[in-house]
Parts: C-alpha cells; sequence; structure tokens
C-alpha cells in the first residue's frame, strides 16, 4: 500500500514513527514548512521542524508546500499518488480536490471523542470542560471539519492533575497503535464507519493568548482547569495590581485549591500564610487558590515562598484581569 503521511509534530510524531517501523511505512512525509522562530513553547503544529528530522533520519522523503491545496500542493499528492493519506495535526484543513487524489480516501488521528470537540485544540477544550474521558478517533475525512465517519476510536480517563501537554503525549501513543491497527482494516477491507451524531457536537477552535487570561470571578474548579488546559501553551495568567505601581504579568504554572481565606474578600484579593515557607493564597469565586508554582515575566518559572522573597505581599494587593501597563 502507498501511504503518505501528513503531520507537523507533537501528537503526529508517535504514529508517524510507528508506521515507519512496520509494514506500513510512508513513502514520503508532507509537514509544514520551517518556522525557525517559532517558540518550543508554542503550539507544535506551527514549528514545521517536529516531524522533519526524524523523516530524514528514517530516509522517509519530506515535503513543505506552503500549502497542500494550492496548485504546487495539489501536484505533489498527484505525482505521490498515494492509495492512503494518513493525517494528524497536520495545521491545515485539506480541500476536496486534496481528499480525492488518493485511492483510498484520507483518514484523519483526532485527539477527542467525536464529535465531541471538533477543532483544532480538543485536548485543552475536554480539560477545560471537565471532561471526565477523552480519547482518539480516527475518522474517514471529508469536506467538513473533523465531520466525516468514524472508523476507530479508543477511549481513556482525564487524571485530575494532567495538563493538555501530558495528555497530549499520553495521547499520541494511544493514537499510534490505533493508527496501525486502521490501516491494517483498510489494507484488509474490513473496517466499517459510523456517522456522527450531529446532536453531540461541540467546538474545540484554536487557542488565542487571552484564553489564558483568568477571570478570578469564576469557580475554584474553572480556574484549576484553566491553568492545566493552558499548557504548554499559551499559559494561565493574570496582573498583579500593587498600590503605587504599575501591574505586572504573572504566569500560573500550578495552584491547588486551599482553605484559610476571608470569604467575604473579593475574588482577586491575595493573602500570605506561613504554611511550609509562605503560600500566596488568591480569592477565587467560590473558593481559593493556593499557587504553587508561578513564572514572572522575564523570569524562569518557580516556587511561591522564591517569588515571595523578592516579591512581598503587601495590603491591597491583587490579581485581576486587563490591568497590564
Amino acid at each position: 500500500m502507498r501511504l503518505v503521511y501528513a503531520g507537523t509534530g507533537g501528537f503526529a510524531m508517535p504514529a508517524f514513527e510507528a508506521m515507519v517501523d512496520s509494514q506500513y511505512r510512508p513513502m514520503a512525509l508532507v509537514t509544514q514548512p520551517d518556522k525557525p522562530g517559532s517558540s518550543p513553547r508554542s503550539s507544535s503544529r506551527l514549528v514545521g521542524l517536529g516531524l522533519k528530522g526524524p523523516a530524514l533520519k528514517g530516509g522517509v522523503p519530506v515535503y513543505q508546500p506552503a500549502s497542500i491545496n494550492d496548485p504546487e500542493g495539489i501536484s505533489l499528492l498527484e505525482k505521490l499518488a498515494p492509495d492512503l493519506l494518513v493525517v494528524a495535526a497536520y495545521g491545515q484543513i485539506l480541500s476536496p480536490k486534496a481528499l480525492s487524489i488518493p485511492r483510498l480516501g484520507s483518514i484523519n488521528l483526532h485527539a477527542s471523542l467525536l464529535p465531541r470537540h471538533r477543532g483544532a485544540s480538543p485536548i485543552a477544550h475536554a480539560i477545560l470542560a471537565g471532561d471526565a474521558e477523552t480519547g482518539v478517533s480516527v475518522i474517514r475525512m471529508n469536506a467538513g471539519l473533523d465531520a466525516g465517519e468514524i472508523i476507530g476510536m479508543v477511549k481513556t480517563a482525564i487524571d485530575p492533575e494532567e495538563t493538555a501537554e501530558t495528555l497530549e503525549n499520553r495521547l499520541s501513543i494511544m493514537a499510534a497503535h490505533l493508527a496501525l491497527s486502521t490501516i491494517e482494516e483498510i489494507a484488509l477491507g474490513t473496517v466499517k464507519g459510523n456517522v456522527q451524531d450531529p446532536l453531540l457536537i461541540t467546538k474545540a477552535p484554536r487557542l488565542k493568548k487571552e484564553a489564558g487570561n483568568i477571570d478570578w470571578e469564576k469557580s475554584t474548579e474553572d480556574i484549576l482547569r484553566q491553568i492545566r488546559a493552558m499548557q504548554p501553551w499559551p499559559t494561565a495568567f493574570t496582573f498583579r495590581q500593587r498600590v503605587g505601581s504599575a501591574p505586572s504579568r504573572l504566569q500560573i504554572i500550578k495552584a491547588t485549591q486551599t482553605t484559610g481565606f476571608d470569604p467575604n474578600a473579593a475574588p482577586g484579593t491575595l493573602f500570605s500564610t506561613p504554611t511550609k515557607g509562605q503560600e500566596i493564597i488568591v480569592k477565587t469565586g467560590n473558593g481559593a487558590l493556593a499557587l504553587l508554582l508561578v513564572q514572572p515575566a522575564g523570569k524562569s518559572p518557580m516556587p511561591a515562598p522564591d517569588y515571595l522573597r523578592g516579591n512581598p505581599l503587601a495590603i491591597g494587593d491583587r490579581l485581576g484581569m486587563g490591568f497590564e501597563a
């Protein structure tokens, strides 16, 4: 079977590497153009270096068209003439023309239990929504966004402490096993498809930087999910407002629910306690959080006691949205 893999990195890598080491070795990799200036903390979809290295090391030809849908991209697919196109976190929506080229169609590895969380950021949205479980779906691709028939699925529980980064790592390994078994079924002609229920569709649009901005009036549970869902990008953040000083940006890397706060305080109010060194406690809409790991602007992540040594709290200090100078 002539296979072409279209993916860019992160979630797509284990499945690609598994295929390279299997009887279903891709004849080519199509990936996004290199963007060397991209931050290593940014979405792996945006950094074309992700799969290129392993592909070249494994002797798989690499192609990086600016768009898979423009004449250059279409011509490339026509010349490769794949029987099957396997897509995972590629970063571009394929046109009907591109999808029509592979003889056996195109399949997509998607990191959610479709039709829940269709879109570019399903893992973060599953955590934000408080889902108890998620998984990986394989679909026959059509012109709709993540709308094709489901031909494979695996499920897993979401750990209460998992971040989007750690959950993606787990799901990517699951996707590798599922990809190989699904391709095997396609090769044998035994694969069966299930139409997605339109009543169960939810959307998972691509995250923007402002998605990390914490609203302290929200519940403790919602804020904890936001902190986990925003890692590794864009990272949950807030602004520390001090009397007589300009607001300063503060990223929140890790926090936990806590007690020992004034229930009448306004959301965003800061408290410091001498428990095990010092904790930074922040009032939320229905309780409080203890900040465990934070990152001031221009600095590395640090435990709360280290932050407080250089940035002691004062009466009137608070955290809040939209106060950046």
